[in-house]
């Protein structure tokens, strides 16, 4: 135990080593609180085999509440020969051992990663269920935007989500991907790419050679209006180089799996509005208060949470936009 935190550490930046040593002891802590659990019965998530030896639960499309335990986002596994990779963990603990229950239904493989697609608490929330030998894997920026949101983010939530949120704890990646990185776990390989900013400014896609099924994040929204954390330039800037990847299918972050690349034109149509629309508002000198109730208005009957999160959006886009 005392040598691979040691590596971890020096395998990591300088500022990740004070959150992986910090982590190391909640992750203890997450262990002890785990075997108080083992004796409650745990109802496996449902998922669905989207390719061989891949499987998926699809999250419901609302915002994170008690009744759902945070359980809105896509979240998924791939099982090779030698070992399991998980990739997102969901909105809550509780979440992440339904996930891990899932798993156990279908192979007794180790879970050697658990890979995080970013920084959003309906994707790591349910990290600490797989405290243990796994390696946490994720984008560059991920240390740094855990420490900076992840007590924030616990604090807001268990407001809204009271108990279902009592055991939260932030666990961070112990391997970090600075550009591209594949992981193989047992004839097969997983490719994996650390973007720039866009949704989010550590959104990490997960791309499965042998079925071309991409696990893409919050990069790739269907039906769920799409929420901007990072940089709308960003996020169109590298809608082109995500068409390129060679996927037959993905998992959004939200919404179905769908065919690839065909996934990506509603998404590319509403931030193209976006845009458009909050730089036409800047160029008229229309007040941002004003704009955010505006920019993007008619693509309002073609995404759900349209009203939850587009006014944020637009506010967003706006502050970008007009220093352009």
């Amino acid at each position: 135990m005392r040598g691979e935190i040691l590596r971890i550490v020096f395998c990591g930046r300088g500022f990740g080593r004070v959150v992986v040593l910090l982590s190391s002891l909640a992750l203890a802590l997450v262990r002890t609180a785990t075997l108080t659990y083992s004796a409650e019965p745990i109802e496996p998530l449902a998922v669905s085999e989207v390719a061989p030896a891949i499987y998926a639960h699809f999250g419901v499309s609302a915002l994170m509440n008690a009744q759902n335990a945070g359980a809105i986002a896509n979240v998924g596994f791939v099982i090779g020969d030698d070992g399991v990779a998980v990739i997102d963990t969901g909105g809550s603990v509780r979440e992440g051992r339904r996930l891990l229950a899932a798993i156990r239904q279908r192979t007794d493989k180790p879970i050697r990663y658990v890979i995080n697609t970013h920084a959003h608490p309906d994707h790591v929330f349910g990290n600490a269920a797989f405290a243990g030998p796994a390696v946490f894997v994720g984008h560059h920026n991920l240390p740094r935007a855990l420490a900076t949101h992840g007590a924030y983010y616990i604090d807001a939530f268990r407001r809204s989500m009271g108990a279902v949120l009592d055991d939260a704890t932030v666990v961070p990646p112990t391997l970090t991907v600075d550009d591209t990185m594949t992981l193989d776990i047992g004839h097969r390989v997983l490719a994996l790419k650390a973007w720039r900013a866009a949704h989010s400014d550590s959104d990490l896609t997960v791309l499965d050679e042998t079925t071309g099924t991409l696990f893409a994040g919050d990069l790739v929204f269907l039906r769920h209006v799409p929420v901007l954390d990072g940089s709308l330039r960003g996020w169109l800037a590298v809608l082109d180089d995500l068409a390129r990847i060679p996927a037959k299918r993905v998992v959004p972050g939200h919404g179905p799996a769908a065919d690839w690349p065909g996934a990506l034109a509603d998404e590319r149509r509403y931030l193209e509005r976006l845009a458009s629309d909050c730089r036409d508002l800047i160029k008229r000198g229309v007040p941002l208060a004003t704009a955010a109730q505006t920019a993007g208005a008619s693509e309002k009957s073609h995404w759900e949470l349209f009203e939850e999160y587009n006014a944020r959006n637009a506010t967003a886009a706006y502050s970008e936009l007009e220093w352009e």
